[in-house]
């Protein structure tokens, strides 16, 4: 089995916090994105995962390859990394890795997290993970007949389905799906200005291939600042009642106190601080008389005289002020 993660997009919807680091290397409950992503397809799929593929943007900073490295390792799978040049859509984001378009593959976009209870059937061609939603118009569709797929819809401009496509595909045959987005590519086949991958996943159902719709039970979004951080609440009940290790041993606490659930990295000091529920703090980060709650906060930053609440904090930066709902980048001051 093999995992390709197109994550190439720049994140425009979630800077300032983007302009320094890739939107799904940023942390969550101490995680980045994309490594939550991959772990709870692994555990979905429930199969060996032999090679992670990652594809990056041209202006990812020079550290990006390593730290996806570590993830694949983390999987015991080799990594590879890919970088897609001009944003051309789906298809052409995933043709950028068609050296690795090989046997079953799993191909996850990683800008959403998921949760689901489902297990890949035998006999099928391929899954494709859906949820409900409400306005279906900005999403891609399917619309199924006796649990099988029978359309696939990019973005419908009158209502077809109101299952949306969430971006997690899995696909028995690679090399069918490469051959597909091979042919839309020559043949100049686009959809709302671009290759589209449910062009090609219609191009092999009418070959003969059948998908199934893989539900989910909960779809997370990292889009913006404020859904972010109602992410990073969620995912730190699911890592609770999951038993994941969120506080560190070396977390100084002096006159403060945590409310779970939280995640706080490693030495963090807190003194005369009150913290959480639903905060995610950082390594090496200090909280001086302050009250934080529902925020996530990301490495290296200092917070004084704060009563944070859905704010979201990056990297090195320093606050000290009676702002409650903040977005702050990294290397960034507010005082």
């Amino acid at each position: 089995m093999k995992i390709i993660v197109p994550m190439a997009g720049i994140g425009s919807r979630l800077r300032p916090h983007t302009l320094t680091i890739p939107k799904p290397l940023t942390l969550i409950a101490g995680k980045s994105i994309v490594q939550r992503l991959v772990e709870d397809i692994v555990k979905v799929v429930d199969q060996s995962v032999e090679e992670v593929a990652f594809i990056i943007g041209p202006s990812f900073p020079p550290d990006t390859e390593e730290k996806l490295m570590r993830i694949a390792r983390s999987l015991n799978a080799e990594g590879k990394v890919f970088v897609q040049d001009e944003a051309l859509g789906t298809a052409h984001a995933i043709y950028c890795a068609k050296e690795s378009l090989k046997g079953p593959c799993v191909i996850a976009f990683a800008d959403t997290l998921f949760k689901a209870d489902f297990t890949l059937q035998n006999g099928i061609d391929g899954a494709i993970w859906v949820k409900k939603v409400e306005e279906p118009s900005s999403y891609g569709v399917v619309k199924l007949k006796d649990g099988i797929i029978t359309d696939f819809v990019e973005k419908p401009d009158e209502f077809i389905s109101d299952l949306a496509i969430i971006g997690i595909y899995y696909i028995k045959n690679g090399e069918a799906l490469r051959g597909e987005i091979q042919y839309i590519l020559d043949n100049n086949i686009k959809d709302k200005g671009e290759f589209q991958l449910t062009n090609a996943l219609e191009f092999m159902k009418r070959k003969g291939a059948k998908f199934v719709p893989g539900q989910v039970s909960e779809w997370m979004d990292c889009g913006n600042k404020d859904i972010t951080v109602d992410t990073n609440g969620k995912i730190l009940e699911f890592a609770q009642r999951d038993n994941e290790d969120l506080i560190s041993k070396t977390v100084k606490l002096s006159n403060s106190r945590i409310i779970e659930p939280c995640y706080i990295g490693e030495n963090v000091v807190l003194k005369d601080a009150t913290v959480g529920p639903n905060v995610s703090l950082g390594d090496n980060s200090v909280v001086e008389n302050s009250r934080i709650v529902n925020s996530l906060i990301q490495t290296h930053t200092t917070i004084k005289n704060a009563k944070l609440s859905e704010a979201m904090i990056g990297n090195h930066a320093f606050f000290d002020g009676e702002f409650k709902s903040v977005s702050l980048g990294d290397y960034s001051s507010l005082e």
